[in-house]
């Protein structure tokens, strides 16, 4: 029997879509079945990922239908000649010998490119699961034929994701693995975030002020400035999709790693600084300052938003239910969060919000009646909506947002002042949405 997807005829109820975070469920608030992809491309895919290496070519191995999106992505950021595929037809997979498919369409690729590259990040996909495709001796030949560059054992293959590493996992991973063992230094390394992280980064400067040497895999122009990182003796991440490649680095390169979670709440950074001085060896550091900047940042941004409405969506931080909670401990009124799934690092702030703020309504980004609900109209004016992130800007239909992905690469009381100060501009300063949200990739290069 054939199942009807879409709804009947008429206006659809808000309350078929979103929940009071009061009675959500934790940590799948709503069904997993088909998905809607709205228009806000701002978030990094492995494309964009794989482009901060320096020196290295991207080769997919996979059929049309599963490229488009990626050679898109490559096309859009003008890197083309970084880019290249192998495209599979339905003949390959029943009468070709896909190991030697592999081989060949790699030499080819590589006897046309302009110069040899440093690195080769290769992505098999799904089907190469299926075939029972040996890439152990794929890529054991690539290095023999290929001696001088190095190889990347990357994939695409998002049906295993539920299950296995993710594709952006595995990518961080298969990129840690080009680290080479290089002797240690009074250096640490933010390693597998997608944006670099700004001079006031909390945890750089307390690292620079206690003589550490800082690099950025997102920062670097060469691919030896690269292969520097191997000389870290400490990995720095936020990105949540970095933990398997530097729990491989900890064991390759006996590299330690510290993690930051992308937190909003004060006590939390604070705590998160303490111990990272106390890995470090160095004196605690006094944060009264910073701390002081960031609540009067936050009050002159109270003063003048006041309660007005706030929403906010899963791809502007990490941490949404956190910066919920920050907000709303400071007076603002957050009245709606996009999240399809709340993070089991968050069940603290999720308890929270459904003790204290029960009332907040909690929604998807891509249940597919998304589709038919009619977004809000707003009259000139005062704002009537103030959203953090695309998705919530698109949903709620409103100018004045915050475009960010992934906290900006910021972290800390510095990050807390910022957002403050961008909030203030943003409820000043109306933006085009879909000038906005269709670019791929928020800080990365794009032609459009």
């Amino acid at each position: 029997m054939l199942k009807r997807i879409s709804p009947l005829p008429g206006p659809l109820p808000e309350s078929t879509v979103c929940v009071p975070i009061g009675r959500a469920s934790f940590p799948a608030p709503f069904p997993h079945g088909l998905e809607y992809s709205p228009p806000c491309r701002g978030t990094w895919n492995i494309v964009h990922t794989g482009m901060l290496i320096p020196e290295a070519h991207q080769i997919f191995i996979c059929a049309s239908g599963c490229l488009r999106g990626v050679v898109l992505t490559a096309a859009e950021m003008g890197l083309m000649g970084r880019f290249s595929s192998i495209e599979l037809r339905e003949s390959d997979l029943t009468g070709r010998d896909n190991e030697q498919l592999i081989l060949a369409g790699v030499a080819d690729i590589l006897a046309h490119l302009p110069e040899k590259p440093r690195a080769v990040l290769l992505f098999p996909a799904c089907v190469h699961h299926f075939l029972g495709c040996n890439l152990r001796y794929v890529y054991r030949e690539l290095r023999r034929r290929h001696p001088g560059i190095d190889f990347a054992e990357c994939f695409m293959d998002p049906i295993r994701q539920t299950r296995h590493l993710t594709p952006e996992e595995r990518l961080r991973r298969a990129i840690g693995r080009l680290l080479p063992e290089l002797p240690k230094k009074k250096q640490a390394s933010f390693f597998g975030n997608n944006l670099r992280a700004p001079a006031e980064h909390d945890a750089a400067h307390l690292l620079r002020k206690n003589g550490w040497a800082v690099r950025d895999m997102a920062d670097c122009a060469s691919y030896d400035e690269f292969r520097e990182l191997g000389a870290s003796s400490l990995q720095l991440f936020t990105n949540p999709f970095s933990l398997p490649a530097v729990r491989d680095l900890e064991e390759r390169l006996q590299q330690d790693y510290f993690y930051l979670p992308q937190v909003w709440n004060e006590n939390a950074i604070e705590r998160l600084l303490l111990q990272l001085a106390e890995r470090l060896g160095a004196k605690a550091p006094d944060c009264t300052e910073a701390r002081k900047r960031a609540e009067q940042a936050l009050g002159e941004a109270q003063d003048l938003i006041g309660q007005t409405p706030i929403a906010i969506d899963l791809t502007f931080t990490f941490r949404p239910l956190s910066l919920a909670c920050l907000l709303l401990r400071h007076g603002f009124h957050v009245t709606k969060i996009y999240a399809d799934a709340i993070s089991p690092e968050e069940e603290a702030d999720f308890r929270y919000l459904q003790e204290h703020h029960g009332d907040i309504e909690l929604w998807p980004t891509k249940a597919p009646l998304l589709r038919e609900l009619s977004r809000p109209v707003h009259a000139e004016g005062a704002p009537a909506c103030l959203a953090l992130g695309q998705k919530a800007a698109f949903f709620q239909n409103t100018p004045h947002f915050v475009n960010m992905v992934e906290g900006g690469g910021r972290w800390g009381f510095s990050a807390i002042e910022a957002l403050a100060h961008d909030m203030i501009a943003a409820y000043r300063t109306p933006k085009d949405i879909e000038a906005n949200v269709r670019r791929k990739g928020l800080g990365g290069p794009s032609l459009l």
